[in-house]
């Protein structure tokens, strides 16, 4: 049995990937272009992918291809209706990054509250061997304790990200959808949520109904104090009224892991906002501690080793329990 790894560069080299003993064939690449793909699967019995994209055309030609294990909770990055009209099994993998992205999550909400980079940028800069006291304080700090955080995603990592806010003392609302009037119990109104919040935490997916979830409405809602964390998806806040809200000073500050173009090009609008000290970008890392990592690989290995031992099924195996829009998990 042949596998085949189409981007094997997207994990470090430290992250172990332990196939079956019946996979006798192994070829990683370290990526793969959409116009390299067919040549590379038509052989193969399993193809893994993180982000390499497999069309129609490329599935065509692979008549041994049994199964596609995607190396991420989304798989957007697949055809699957060629897939299921082929008989090809897609797996993914959800709920390995439950700690990670919270973890990534108040790293980039402390840094923000505390002005840390501030700090940090001016001790190097030698403004504290200049300081005439101990210390000196030219940027506000605040507590998160006794400030509310609004909640948009009430899945595994919403949760999550609740309990930890609790423990910092914080007040935790989850908002309800947008533009419903039904309001389930433990959660309030979109725009009541929004227009409470000290610190928004976005944990949902992107949807047709999540597009711009968050734009000049929203931002016109918020209180100028509000802190927006964007640590799910590209597209679900609109990046232009992002810019705008900091340009009339509606938001206090912004930390996003995600962007609608991934890699991020340099002309991209929250390239010029990364040089303010209250929004804070990372490259989509959230979800990347080692630990969260090697979870993922076990999880799939797994996943391929009970396919090989016996779950045939035709049919696509998609982890739909965390893609509602208050439920969601993984980043990646």
């Amino acid at each position: 049995m042949k596998a085949v790894f189409l981007d094997r560069g997207s994990f470090p080299d430290g992250v172990s990937f332990r196939l079956p003993a019946s996979v006798t064939e192994v070829i990683e690449y370290n990526n793969t272009s959409l116009q390299q793909v067919a040549e590379r699967i038509k052989d193969a019995d399993i193809v893994l992918t993180n982000k390499a994209l497999i069309d129609a055309n490329a599935l065509y030609t692979a008549d041994h291809l049994r199964l596609i294990q995607v190396m991420a909770t989304g798989t957007n990055n697949v055809d699957l209706v060629a897939c299921e009209a082929r008989g090809i099994r897609v797996q993914n993998v959800a709920g390995y990054s439950t700690i990670s992205v919270p973890e990534h999550t108040f790293a980039m909400l402390l840094a923000l509250r505390r002005n840390l980079t501030c700090y940090l940028d001016d001790v190097k800069a030698g403004k504290w061997a200049q300081a005439e006291y101990f210390c000196f304080l030219d940027h506000p700090i605040k507590d998160l304790s006794g400030s509310t955080l609004c909640i948009i995603g009430g899945g595994t990592l919403g949760q999550k990200v609740a309990g930890i806010a609790r423990a910092f003392g914080m007040n935790v609302v989850f908002a309800e959808r947008k533009h419903t009037n039904i309001i389930r119990d433990g959660y309030v109104s979109f725009e009541n949520a929004i227009a409470r919040a000290d610190v928004i935490s976005i944990n949902c997916p992107l949807t047709d109904d999540t597009k711009n979830l968050i734009s000049h409405a929203e931002f016109a809602l918020m209180k100028p104090t509000c802190l927006l964390l964007n640590i799910s998806r590209g597209g679900i806040v609109d990046e232009q009224a992002l810019v705008t809200a900091f340009n009339h000073h509606t938001i206090a500050g912004a930390a996003f892991d995600v962007a609608t173009q991934e890699p991020m090009p340099i002309n991209h609008p929250l390239q010029a906002l990364s040089q303010r000290p209250d929004f804070l970008l990372t490259p989509h890392i959230a979800w990347a501690s080692s630990e969260s990592m090697q979870t993922l690989a076990n999880m799939a290995m797994d996943k391929i080793a009970h396919f090989i031992n016996g779950d045939h099924l035709n049919d696509v195996h998609i982890d739909v329990t965390q893609t509602d829009v208050t439920q969601t998990d993984g980043t990646q």
